[in-house]
């Protein structure tokens, strides 16, 4: 999992994955040309990073890249000036590196595509670069939700049972235990596994982007809450919930949607480091 995350502050990607580490309470840093020059002034004072000697943006861009265990380069379409460079000084100082191009990718699978590359390439600090705000007024908003998207679902994978095993019993020990019969037993039960942080995380997904947690937690519902046993009672309620009297229908979807309702209540806005 990421530790720490760095960027070179510019407006644009820089600034977005700077921002996802301050509200996630991750650690973050980098390199900024001297006099922490952007394109619209003075960086903010609230960004805490590395003034170089140079206001050389090429030097601060190698920087970044010799700092960090992987680069992350978010466009949309091919890279151009200094997020192709970054390119370059990643291949030139041999540093993994990875290129999202969000028009050929969707949010989910980039989120995906990175968490892969994340743990396949061991990156423990991760520069994050592309276009500025100027050039592409839709990067910021797009690294946003492509980032928190990926440390969501890494977090809640990292702090939830796996399939084989409840509270470290294996399956074949567990087949007899009474299991969640409605849908706010089902979140009760849920709410006990997670932790302040995981609740925090998934109270502040937007509901638009729920689907990402359908696709992150769906495995680990089927096996904590047995839903792979058919329970009448529970499955009942859950068609209660949506308006159906038969037919298929997604219980795993239902149940995370009436548990993001409950965090919702209790856990908005709160970060815990």
């Amino acid at each position: 999992m990421v530790k720490k995350i760095i960027s070179g502050g510019q407006t644009g990607a820089d600034q977005a994955a700077l921002d996802v580490a301050i509200n996630l309470g991750i650690a973050y840093g980098g390199w900024i040309p001297k006099g922490r020059i952007t394109e619209n002034g003075v960086l903010d004072e609230k960004y805490k990073l590395n003034e170089m000697k140079t206001s050389n943006y090429n030097r601060r861009t190698e920087q970044n890249v010799i700092d960090s265990d992987g680069t992350l380069i978010f466009s949309h379409g091919k890279l151009t000036g200094g997020s192709d460079y970054t390119r370059e000084m990643a291949l030139h100082h041999q540093r993994p590196f990875l290129h999202i191009d969000l028009n050929e990718t969707i949010a989910f699978q980039a989120a995906q595509r990175i968490r892969s590359w994340i743990s396949e390439k061991g990156v423990n600090i991760l520069n994050v670069a592309g276009p500025r705000a100027s050039k592409d007024p839709n990067i910021y908003q797009a690294t946003i939700d492509i980032l928190e998207t990926a440390f969501y679902i890494d977090t809640i994978h990292a702090n939830m049972p796996g399939p084989s095993t409840i509270d470290g019993r294996p399956q074949e020990k567990i087949e007899n235990e009474s299991f969640p019969r409605t849908i706010d037993q089902a979140v009760e039960k849920l709410l006990a596994k997670l932790s302040l942080r995981d609740k925090t995380m998934i109270a502040n997904i937007p509901e638009e982007n729920l689907i990402d947690l359908y696709n992150s937690l769906e495995e680990t519902l089927q096996n904590e809450l047995r839903l792979w046993l058919v329970s009448p009672e529970l499955l009942d309620s859950c068609r209660s919930r949506v308006g159906q009297e038969g037919g298929k229908f997604d219980a795993a979807s239902v149940i995370i949607k009436a548990l993001w309702r409950k965090l919702q209540t209790t856990n908005v806005l709160r970060i815990v480091k």
